[in-house]
């Protein structure tokens, strides 16, 4: 599923802002800066998950262009300051299976409070399972596009323009 996700990423990865929620391991941030991104962060409250993440960074020889923040997503999209950082261009999110309601509250944190993290044109990605059903709207989110590969899926969302009748 990383190299679909990367597949289709690849126009948007160069030097691209990337936030890796419900990181773990770090795989696909690593990824991300392999890809071209000049900047990941990394969002992961595990502790044993955020030792593999640095041991991950350390074997691999990366020492520059991440950031690690030890908290929960919510926690992390709450207090996160708008236009104090460059937004980010590609969101990517994928909380463990059995913990459904943290799309609800990601996706609807980055639909709405903390939609001002988001670059102009950035997209947000859900890897979820298959029969797993995300709603189509969270917020300004819209989801524009939906990859299944096996038992999996991606999820695209970009933010709504406004419509000039509004």
């Amino acid at each position: 599923m990383r190299e679909t996700l990367f597949n289709v990423l690849a126009p948007r990865m160069k030097d691209a802002a990337f936030l890796d929620l419900y990181a773990g391991s770090g795989a696909v941030g690593i990824e991300a800066l392999s890809r071209g991104a000049v900047q990941v962060t990394f969002v992961e409250r595990a502790p044993t998950a955020l030792k593999v993440m640095r041991g991950n960074l350390e074997m691999l020889g990366v020492g520059e262009g991440f950031r690690i923040e030890a908290s929960s997503v919510a926690a992390y999209l709450r207090r996160a300051r708008p236009g104090v950082e460059r937004g980010f261009d590609v969101v990517f999110l994928d909380p463990p299976y059995d913990a459904a309601d943290e799309y609800r509250l990601a996706l609807g944190l980055l639909g709405e409070a903390a939609a001002g993290l988001l670059a102009e044109g950035a997209v947000v990605i859900a890897e979820h399972r298959r029969k797993e059903v995300l709603n189509e709207e969270y917020g300004a989110l819209q989801r524009t596009r939906l990859l299944l590969q096996g038992d999996a899926a991606l999820s695209f969302y970009a933010v709504i323009a406004p419509s000039a009748t509004e």
